[in-house]
């Protein structure tokens, strides 16, 4: 029996007298006063995390401030001692402390976007996505963590846990999960291990869902990370971003999920080593890991219909639809980008396919940020080749990962295409060519309208390619239509990749 459980209804009960809320979670007490939020780790061995002592929990209290600070600096306060006195207890009182508890501002839980999924609207799903990329580039380095032994302990507890479960989340489920995930994880082994020794194990987040971000001030703020198990938080990057891709999905958005990859691996290019795409071949196991986890949880909370949802999640992640390459072109303001970002979720595994952007590449060759103006000389011939060259170096990394491929550039030259083509059929793949076009007035009115975009086109712009002859387009071409996305994938054929 744990000696200090006495002490536990003691401080509930001082804390409980400050008024407000509670709210109790496995690990922790949680109480709502005014604008402050007092946060108790419970003395609970749950296995993954042992509260038990004293010191466990001031520990505990102390990495969570540490842990947070980088992202949410002004949520997370300071650690206090609940203290004893001869009257009671008191915050860091002369007496001998009997717990600690974390100040942490109160804020907005409706602002939290577990709470309004329908908030992560695609300005918000990039900055979200730019945003972990930047933590994860500052986050300090684990080459002892992650890797094969990293996220094998959390897949042995899955399996472990679904067992358990078997009889209510359906036995014949459970097998084919256990089952198919040791076989993606056994492909996945050499993989997992090159990028731990490439340093992309970080002290990450690791609990990075919609329930752990809140919207507030117009940004994205990551909070609640673990803290409290070092083989949790320890982890690749690309693993901890697999959570937030996989709740997006799960909710049905996977419009947001393909954003915030695209976001996410567009930011990423300007810190990270050149296996930063290649790593997208482990997504779909990690993708199942992740609704694995939230599948027992469910579970375990007398949630057995959502339980058994993720684990058919889980189960459809490890059997990913085979990779495209498409590529949509056109002059400037016929809606490329809009129309790529509105296809990507039908295509390819989960959550989509990649849209590489000749306007996002170009402006990350030139050494600007996405929506900086570049001057003139960044659209010069010489370095214009280098943006394709880049455009379809990226694209055949990804292809070969296993991700469907949107390339979105004007693509006004014939040997631009024929080149596009020829990466398509090194990569045993028919290139799948949309060509937009639209009304010259229309262009420039969208042109004028255009503003926040990586986009540097203008009208001036648009004058000069009409005066360029495109030669001969074998592409499908796609006049305005109120349906575009649907008009195109009628053309392109079923998300699967069948044709109708």
């Amino acid at each position: 029996m744990n000696p200090e459980a006495p002490d536990e209804s003691a401080v509930d009960a001082f804390f409980s007298a400050l008024g407000g809320r509670r709210i109790e979670t496995a690990c922790n007490r949680i109480y709502l006063a005014g604008d402050t939020a007092w946060k108790v780790k419970r003395p609970v061995d749950l296995g993954y995390v042992d509260f038990t002592t004293l010191d466990q929990r001031r520990e505990a209290a102390e990495r969570e401030i540490a842990f947070n600070a980088p992202a949410a600096p002004d949520i997370y306060r300071r650690v206090h001692a609940v203290t004893r006195t001869p009257s009671g207890l008191e915050l860091d009182g002369p007496g001998e402390a009997v717990d600690y508890a974390v100040e942490m501002r109160r804020f907005d839980e409706n602002a939290v976007l577990s709470a309004r999924p329908q908030a992560v609207d695609g300005a918000l799903a990039e900055a979200l996505g730019r945003e972990i990329a930047r933590l994860h580039a500052a986050a300090p380095l684990r080459p002892d963590g992650g890797g094969a032994a990293g996220l094998g302990y959390t897949i042995d507890s899955n399996a472990h846990l679904l067992t358990g479960l078997a009889d209510r989340l359906g036995r014949d489920a459970v097998e084919a999960v256990i089952a198919g995930t040791a076989a993606a994880f056994a492909a996945a082994t050499p993989l997992l291990e090159a990028r731990r020794g490439a340093g992309f194990t970080r002290r990450c987040h690791a609990d990075l869902h919609l329930g752990n971000i809140l919207l507030e001030g117009g940004r994205p703020v990551l909070f609640d990370c673990i803290e409290f198990n070092d083989r949790l938080s320890d982890i690749d990057i690309q693993y901890d971003l697999a959570f937030l891709l996989m709740d997006l999905d799960f909710r049905g958005r996977r419009d947001a999920a393909c954003r915030v990859l695209d976001a996410w691996l567009d930011e990423s290019a300007r810190r990270e080593g050149p296996g930063l795409r290649q790593g997208l071949a482990a997504l779909p196991l990690m993708l199942s890991v992740r609704a694995v986890v939230r599948a027992h949880v469910e579970a375990n909370s007398g949630h057995d219909a959502p339980g058994r949802a993720y684990l058919a999640a889980a189960r459809s992640h490890l059997a990913p639809p085979p990779a495209r390459l498409l590529a949509v072109g056109g002059m400037s303001g016929t809606g490329k980008t809009t129309l790529a970002r509105a296809l990507a979720p039908a295509l390819g595994a989960s959550p989509g396919a990649v849209v590489l952007r000749s306007d996002e590449v170009r402006k990350r060759l030139a050494g600007l940020r996405p929506t900086e103006r570049a001057p003139a000389s960044a659209y010069g011939p010489e370095m214009t080749g280098r943006v394709y060259a880049a455009l379809f170096a990226e694209a055949a990394d990804l292809v070969a990962a296993g991700r469907s491929v949107i390339l979105d550039a004007t693509f006004l030259e014939a040997g631009r295409r024929a080149e596009a083509e020829a990466l398509a059929a090194r990569l045993g793949l028919s290139l799948e060519g949309l060509w937009l076009e639209a009304p010259e007035a229309v262009l420039r009115d969208r042109l004028a309208r255009r503003e926040g975009d990586a986009s540097d086109a203008t009208p001036e712009t648009l004058a000069a390619q009409l005066g360029r002859d495109a030669g001969p387009v074998a592409w499908t071409r796609l006049p305005p239509h109120p349906d575009l996305p649907g008009q195109a994938l009628g053309r392109l054929g079923t998300p699967n990749g069948d044709r109708p």
